[in-house]
């Protein structure tokens, strides 16, 4: 049995402490306390980091960690971000801006984007089509990114599955054009 590590990020109030708690086989463990933040209608927040697990079908174990949202804590992204094979950005399409979301986090992932698969989650289309999945593919691509967007609702258990099946796929084709 392997671990393999990835990691949950995007703006406060996103779902990556939803989505790490919809698929974990154990209780995660998550670092919430109080939102001092009035800007944001959260009555908590993740602090530290978040943190479940998910045994694969042949016995790895993916460890799943959750980092906080807010940028005062952009150095647990770095700590957190670490030896994972992959990242996973969540995006709240009812967010005011959510393409300079996706953008602080690109920004704020650039050196793991150049070591690392990343899929991009993005959350409640159906109630905010806009802007759409086409619109993030575009930003990704002014960027020189290609790199998967999908509608991933972090409170359903497969949507986040296949946001990380999705990860693992990359993994799995990057490691084959390693090793062949």
């Amino acid at each position: 049995m392997r671990d393999y590590k990835l990691v949950f990020t995007g703006p406060m109030g996103v779902g990556k402490t939803t989505a790490i708690a919809a698929i974990s086989e154990t209780p995660p463990v998550s670092t919430e306390v109080a939102n001092a933040d009035a800007s944001i209608a959260k009555a908590t927040t993740t602090v530290g980091l978040d943190f479940g697990q998910v045994t694969l079908d042949n016995g790895d174990r993916l460890r799943l960690y959750g980092t906080p949202g807010q940028a005062r804590f952009d150095f647990m992204w770095k700590i957190l971000v670490r030896d994972a094979l992959g990242f996973a950005i969540l995006i709240d399409n009812s967010r005011p801006d959510p393409l300079a979301d996706l953008a602080a986090y690109l920004d704020g992932f650039a050196g793991a984007l150049q070591q690392m698969p990343c899929a991009i989650g993005v959350s409640r289309l159906p109630s905010h089509p806009f802007p759409t999945l086409d619109d993030y593919a575009r930003g990704l691509a002014g960027r020189g990114l290609v790199l998967p967007v999908m509608a991933t609702d972090p409170r359903n258990r497969d949507d986040v599955v296949a946001l990380i099946e999705t990860l693992l796929m990359q993994i799995e084709a990057l490691d084959e054009k390693i090793a062949p």
